[in-house]
């Protein structure tokens, strides 16, 4: 289930990141190290988390995830391991919030761009999710909630 689509303007947001870049099918097995890797070194700097972790994807191809994971930050970061600072880009984009398990993102993301191009919006490459829903308190992956954002022209 998506919500309506809204159109914002994003301020920039400074993050701990990691890039990876991976076999789709790769996805499970890699995303929870590196989200708790990220949160982890934000927290031992006492700057954050800031807000809810996100995954921002610069390409997606049938068999290849090129991507960061990350979290607002409050600060500087300094690297750690694979940790290193990044952020969120400020930018004109469409979003909507997705309701779901995880397992049915795909589906979510493809009537959302269905969706922004029937409503006359000219979609940019970038895009980014942010995990709304902590699954740890959420039992139920049909509760979990996730933004889904896409950068326009």
């Amino acid at each position: 289930m998506l919500s309506p689509l809204t159109v914002v303007e994003t301020e920039a947001c400074p993050a701990a990141v990691i890039r990876l870049s991976i076999p789709r099918e790769r996805i499970r097995e890699v995303m929870s190290p590196a989200i708790r890797e990220v949160i982890e070194a934000a927290v031992a700097q006492g700057i954050g988390p800031a807000g809810p972790v996100f995954s921002r994807h610069f390409c997606i191809d049938p068999e290849r995830f090129d991507f960061e994971v990350g979290v607002p930050v409050t600060g500087a970061l300094s690297p750690v391991g694979r940790v290193v600072a990044g952020e969120l880009p400020g930018a004109r984009v469409v979003r909507t919030v997705y309701t779901g398990p995880y397992e049915r993102l795909g589906e979510a993301w493809g009537e959302f761009i269905s969706r922004l191009e029937a409503a006359g919006h000219r979609p940019a490459a970038q895009l980014w999710e942010r995990y709304l829903t902590d699954p740890a308190a959420t039992p139920d992956p049909a509760d979990y909630q996730t933004e889904l954002n896409r950068t326009l022209i």
